[in-house]
């Protein structure tokens, strides 16, 4: 970086001698003692001086006489009166070539690579001059060998830090004089062409630039003012300011400015908004509102929005976090939409609402409990219509879920656990909305009663354990328009069930592992049902029975398993030298008795005559009683295959290990009470699969499901084997294969939270998500090389950092013999620095049934040094939109952009 030439340099300084006095004396007497040498270093400590003073005699006589004159002593009085110590610490330099003292001129110079330390003063610079007589100091520069001016001045007093051209100082005073000073002050780089230093506190800047580009000499930005009134670390109030782009005057003038500069993480103030228009509801001033620092603890943002057709929105959004406690976000959004004019065909009027809520424990705290929440609920309509949010992804999820939960540990003999967990689904299509306020679990840990002194479990006696477990639920199930109304809580089921498991497990021929359990559960309930036919209404009626009611069941059930190796070699020699099989087989037993007393009959017509039986535990919380006992054994079998490979790397010893198959199951099961009517005795055969390749960087999942039954010209499943009807052994009623692959030659990948906790993806398959509240922050992941310089080579081709994302989904469906394709789709996003200052990035995909291409959208975003400009743009479909945004990257200056966006065609 080239420093321009300026004429504040100190070669040759003239001072005014004084008469010496007593401390002259004794600071030349000082300075006598000093050595010399190529380096110095010295140490100036202050000395008190003590002169004497003359005698003063009493005359008196006894008689009135004339007074006598008598001429003064001018030797035994000192008419000069003694001088103050000019310096009331210790002063400490440091030079590399000479430290010059002048007795005549009450001077010190110090000359290349020079520093002087004195209290809280630290002064660097190629040559300082130190005047004892007047209290000051004088800095500058020194030319090198090539007459190029170096060594500037590095001036420090405590925080506050300059790097000037030069500089003069009084250590009285405190008074400065700076000439070309810089200096940093948060966010903002500050230089002037003189600088006026007060006090501590006030300084007076004249051709002042303010700016928050990293090169303060040659900045790309800035903001020109003549005169200015600066306070460090509080604020900055100037005169006529005018904003400088690229050393090109702007018009864009104030007649006054102010700028904080609190030391402080985040100080409050007001948000510009930003300017917009829509064809459907007007004119609009977008995201203004007011940020409240409230503590270092919690903020709080408040935004809005207003259309001129009497759209609006309301936005409330607070972070919070205390240290080695817990840490959170809360977002509250409201709109009141409206689309078109009252009176036209396509004018409509809605009120949308999301609540957002995250809340994490730290587990330090207290590590017998934990607190945590992920909150998504609202409007099912909110993320398809908002006009503040543009995420695809979100869109097109039809669920939103949240999860409020508490869990306590008592460390007591059994140990016990209590947890509350509050919950809601909701489906965006239906827009019903299930609810559960709250559940509560309770669980005493296992106990194994047969085990003696010395712990030791083992066999099947001593391996008896026991527990008790409580389960309690508030259960509503309601809707958008019933939300937090009377009604939804005139629905809630409530019920509370009580278990004792009690379970044990040993080993049989050593190889194999066996268990068996036995579990007795008791349901309550405040709600059953009176079921009858009513002559009146014609039909069969429910009536709801308010009161405590209960039943009680319990089961048993066994499981068998064991594990076989396999390994197959083909010799040390080879490429692949061995494979190993690994499985996993298992039997299970399950028997659930008929607990057909809870039934009762009820007429289904006027006569009578027939009947039909119903339990008054229907639509409870946990379900109803079992009617039919259930006798079932099932079988599965889990696979692993690995395989020892030679790295091609000649100099390792040890071959290389290769999961060929993560897994391949096969599960079934066979109905002892089947009837070969209603009920088929074997279940389809369940296949599923998985395997990684390109270093773990692909994904393949596969599954398939295998009817052994064949069925009828309807469709419908018959009690005859699939190869007797003249077919193969299995019918594949379905199968389905993903594929995901995501590489990089950057490393890893920045998922998008927010996305995710709209609901989206964590990829940008869909687009990447935009809240348009704020985009000052950049639409591409974060690599970590923010920091670093770009650097442009002749071969910057061969540096191009680069990443993709690739999703594959076949979906093949045969229930009933139609044999087809049902989806066939690719997806793909990547995301390339085309230059060392722009990016780009696409998400599109195909979908080769539909035979049409699904969301697309085109990102672009240029990194304009201290300003990011952006721009991204989806062409297709109801969520087509683009949005554009140019501002200041720094967080002081953010209201300083202009972001323009057109609103979707949702």
């Amino acid at each position: 970086m080239t420093r321009q030439k300026t004429s504040h340099t100190f070669t040759k300084i003239a001072f005014k001698p004084l008469h010496t006095n007593l401390f002259n004396i004794v600071l030349i007497s000082f300075f006598l003692t000093i050595g010399c040498g190529n380096l110095y270093s010295q140490e100036i400590k202050p000395k008190k001086t003590s002169l004497p003073t003359g005698k003063q005699t009493d005359k008196t006589t006894k008689q009135e006489e004339k007074p006598e004159i008598t001429p003064k002593d001018t030797i035994k009085l000192d008419t000069v009166r003694p001088k103050k110590t000019f310096l009331d610490g210790k002063v400490k330099y440091v030079a590399k070539d000479y430290a010059k003292i002048d007795q005549k001129k009450k001077t010190i110079t110090l000359y290349n690579e020079a520093e002087l330390y004195y209290k809280d003063v630290e002064l660097k610079s190629g040559i300082i001059v130190l005047d004892y007589e007047k209290d000051e100091v004088y800095a500058g520069r020194i030319k090198d060998s090539a007459g190029v001016l170096v060594q500037y001045p590095n001036f420090k007093q405590g925080a506050s830090e300059v790097q000037p051209d030069s500089i003069r100082f009084n250590f009285k005073t405190k008074k400065a004089l700076i000439y070309n000073s810089r200096t940093e002050q948060g966010e903002f780089k500050i230089k002037a062409a003189v600088t006026k230093k007060e006090n501590d506190s006030v300084y007076f800047l004249k051709g002042a630039r303010f700016t928050t580009s990293k090169d303060i000499d040659n900045p790309e930005y800035y903001f020109q003012t003549n005169k200015v009134k600066f306070i460090p670390g509080k604020k900055v109030i100037t005169g006529l300011t005018n904003m400088v782009i690229a050393d090109v005057p702007t018009p864009l003038a104030l007649p006054f400015a102010y700028f904080p500069m609190s030391q402080e993480k985040s100080v409050s103030g007001i948000i510009i908004p930003s300017y917009n228009d829509s064809n459907t509801r007007g004119f609009s001033l977008q995201n203004m509102g007011y940020y409240f620092a409230l503590s270092d603890n919690y903020d709080l943002t408040v935004l809005g929005d207003y259309y001129t057709n009497g759209s609006y929105a309301l936005r409330f959004e607070s972070a919070y976090a205390k240290r080695y406690k817990y840490r959170g976000n809360v977002n509250i959004r409201y709109e009141n939409l409206i689309s078109s004019e009252r009176g036209y065909p396509d004018y409509s009027k809605q009120n949308i609402y999301n609540i957002q809520w995250s809340h994490s424990k730290d587990t330090k705290s207290n590590p017998n409990s934990t607190f945590s929440a992920s909150v998504n609920l609202g409007s099912s309509k909110y993320f398809k219509q908002s006009i503040n949010q543009a995420n695809v992804g979100s869109n097109l999820n039809n669920t939103l879920s949240s999860s409020i939960s508490y869990n306590k540990t008592f460390n007591t003999i059994p140990q016990a656990r209590l947890s509350l967990t509050a919950t809601h689904s909701q489906n965006t299509q239906t827009e019903v909305i299930n609810m559960t306020l709250p559940t509560l679990q309770a669980s005493i840990d296992r106990v194994y009663p047969f085990v003696g002194k010395n712990g030791v479990k083992k066999g099947l006696i001593k391996n008896i354990n026991l527990q008790y477990n409580l389960s309690g639920k508030n259960n509503i199930v309601t809707t958008d328009s019933l939300f937090f109304k009377p009604q939804m809580f005139r629905d809630a089921q409530i019920g509370m069930q009580h278990s004792i498991p009690i379970s044990t497990n040993f080993k049989i021929f050593k190889y194999f592992s066996a268990g068996a359990s036995t579990n007795y559960q008791e349901t309550w309930v405040t709600k059953t049902i009176d079921r009858t036919y009513d002559l009146e209404q014609s039909k069969v009626v429910d009536k709801t029975i308010n009161g405590f009611d209960a039943f009680r069941t319990y089961n048993f059930s066994s499981n068998l398993g064991t594990t076989i190796y396999g390994t197959f070699n083909f010799g040390e020699d080879k490429r692949i030298q061995s494979i190993r099989h690994v499985m996993r087989p298992s039997v299970t037993y399950a028997y659930t008795p008929s607990f057909e007393k809870y039934y009762d009959n009820y007429a289904v017509d006027a006569s009578g005559r027939i009947t039909t039986q119903y339990t008054r535990f229907e639509n409870g919380v946990y379900g109803v009683p079992s009617k039919d006992n259930s006798n079932i054994v099932g079988f599965a079998l889990s696979n692993t295959f690995e395989a020892k490979v030679r790295d091609i790397d000649s100099t390792k010893t040890e071959p290389k290990k290769i999961m060929l198959l993560n897994n391949l199951n096969f599960s079934t099961s066979y109905n002892f009470n089947a009837n070969g009517k209603e009920t088929l005795a074997w279940q389809p055969l369940l296949v599923s699969g998985g395997t990684q390749f390109f270093d773990n960087k692909m994904n393949v999942n596969f599954g398939a499901t295998l009817d052994p039954y064949a069925i009828d010209n309807s469709g419908v499943r018959i009690n005859t084997y699939n190869i007797d009807n003249g077919g193969s052994l299995f019918r594949m009623t379905s199968a389905n294969v993903t594929m995901n692959y995501s590489f990089s030659n950057k490393g890893g990948k920045e998922e998008n939270k927010q996305s995710e906790r709209n609901g989206g993806r964590k990829d940008d398959l869909f687009g990447t998500n935009t809240d348009l509240n704020d985009t000052r922050n950049s639409q591409f992941a974060n690599d970590g090389n923010d920091d670093e310089e770009n650097v442009i080579t002749e071969f910057f081709n061969s540096k191009i950092p680069w990443d993709m994302t690739m999703a594959y989904s076949l979906t093949y469906s045969n229930v009933n013999r139609e044999s087809k394709i049902t989806g066939n789709s690719i997806m793909i996003s990547a995301n390339m620095d085309i230059t060392p200052k722009w990016k780009g990035g696409v998400s599109t995909g195909y979908d080769f049934v539909q035979k049409g291409v699904t969301f697309t959208q085109f990102r672009f975003e240029r990194d304009l040094l201290s300003w990011r400009m952006a721009f991204n743009w989806s062409p297709l479909g109801t969520n087509s939109n683009w949005n554009f945004f140019i501002g200041i990257k720094s967080g002081v200056l953010s209201d300083i952009k202009w972001n323009k966006r057109s609103t979707s065609n949702r």
